[in-house]
């Protein structure tokens, strides 16, 4: 995977990138959030705090996962209306039902389901997070290169 400036990333480095946030305290959306900023050479504190509130299955509650949510919003903030004078991209629920159906997938059968409290009840030490949340981030990535919407790596196009 290339990120901004050619520099190229593989899977296991991107784990322990998702390793070093959640060690400084940042859960799965946060995660997701600030790897997709730094991609594209940005910071949005805003909108990193805005989506801490999806962790752990929506503040705390264990209902649908963070990585999932935290997904969606990625895939919204590059493709949905953000100002007056933009218009969403006509793709967009297509692009999250496709980011939907490929979670459901990946997680129907080894955890049960799509809650966090299913993923958590596989995978208390959380080893099973980390794991969707690099996946996850790969897929969001892909459905928005697919799309011609960002360039490999995550800086926008356009």
């Amino acid at each position: 995977m290339e990120i901004s400036g050619g520099e190229t990333i593989n899977l296991s480095e991107r784990v322990l990138e998702a390793a070093k946030l959640n060690a400084k305290g940042y859960c799965c959306s946060q995660i997701m959030a600030i790897m997709m900023l730094e991609s594209m050479g940005q910071e949005n504190p805003g909108l990193v705090r805005a989506v801490g509130g999806l962790c752990k299955g929506i503040a705390d509650s264990g209902e649908t996962c963070g990585v999932l949510l935290g997904g969606v919003c990625l895939v919204s903030f590059i493709m949905g209306k953000g100002s007056d004078d933009e218009t969403p991209n006509m793709d967009l629920p297509f692009a999250i039902y496709e980011l939907t159906a490929w979670f459901r997938g990946q997680t129907q059968g080894p955890y049960g389901g799509m809650k966090c409290c299913d993923i958590l009840a596989v995978s208390p030490d959380k080893k099973a997070c980390l794991k969707l949340i690099v996946e996850t981030y790969e897929k969001v990535l892909s459905i928005l290169e697919t799309r011609g919407l960002i360039c490999p790596g995550g800086s926008v196009n356009g």
